[in-house]
């Protein structure tokens, strides 16, 4: 972890775009509470191929015109160069400099991957394209990509990334504090220099959460999937025991010279603001 203690601490938020007047709406107040805080940023995510491109825009926009710094996701599989080469200009145009780098997934019904398949490719594109303009965060996985050929090649894929220009990581989310320890381990061994940020997903229901992690690799140890199970339906004790568990590792990873953390707050605020609050930070 020697790699990670000289970094400053960066705490950071992520939303989704809005579908309808009203979620914007929510989300504004999300954002004022959360702003609260002093963030390093709010990233907003972005779907594959362009999907939620425009919500994207709007909503990282209104974002920075607010007063905070707005780090836009940019996936690149299904896209074009032209299209990507839009995007970015678009950005620049609107004042962002700090864009969340990623493959992303396979639009459905698309059996192309466009012209960039993998997420090193889109980083060394906007290098070229806009210089150190934007400050470049991108993927990291401790518990290794679900589509990952073995962990030697996952580690490897994320040192392409890095050595394409990218200036720093978040991590997928993760319960277990060992996996992220050693992955940050493994990147030293291989020269790799750069913040390193775990990703905090709080734990407030437990179906949906399940859904989540099958869907991203991401592992729940049995012992909280079984003691969210023995809470059926009862959302407070599940809100209560996700608290105590998630600040416990939110508690260790700092402890351990973590250069902070970034939430994924599913658009709410109130279960962030418990864990911020639980941390005294």
């Amino acid at each position: 972890m020697e790699s990670q203690t000289k970094h400053g601490k960066s705490f950071s938020f992520e939303f989704f775009p809005p579908k309808a007047p009203e979620g914007a709406a929510r989300l504004r107040r999300v954002r004022d509470q959360l702003g609260a805080l002093k963030p390093r940023y709010f990233s907003v995510t972005f779907g594959a191929g362009g999907s939620t491109q425009q919500g994207t825009t709007q909503t990282v926009v209104e974002i920075q015109q607010a007063g905070f710094e707005a780090a836009p996701h940019l996936s690149c599989v299904g896209s074009t160069q032209e299209n990507i080469r839009s995007i970015l200009h678009d950005y620049r145009e609107h004042g962002i400099r700090h864009i969340v780098a990623l493959r992303g997934d396979m639009p459905s019904g698309t059996r192309a991957p466009g012209e960039l398949m993998y997420a090193n490719e889109l980083v060394a594109l906007i290098r070229e394209e806009t210089g150190d303009h934007f400050h470049i965060e991108v993927a990291a996985y401790p518990e290794f990509h679900p589509q990952a050929g073995s962990a030697r090649a996952d580690l490897l894929n994320f040192k392409r990334k890095v050595d394409a220009g990218a200036d720093s990581a978040i991590t997928q989310y993760f319960y277990n504090a060992d996996a992220y320890f050693r992955f940050v381990d493994d990147c030293e061994k291989l020269g790799l220099d750069l913040p390193i940020v775990p990703g905090i997903m709080p734990i407030t229901n437990y179906t949906q959460l399940a859904r989540f992690s099958d869907a991203c690799g991401a592992e729940i140890p049995r012992w909280i999937r079984k003691r969210l199970e023995s809470l059926g339906n009862d959302s407070e004790a599940i809100a209560a025991f996700g608290k105590d568990v998630v600040t416990s590792l939110c508690q260790q990873l700092l402890d351990a010279g973590a250069p902070g953390l970034h939430f994924y707050t599913m658009n709410r605020a109130g279960p962030t603001l418990s864990l911020w609050k639980n941390l005294n930070l």
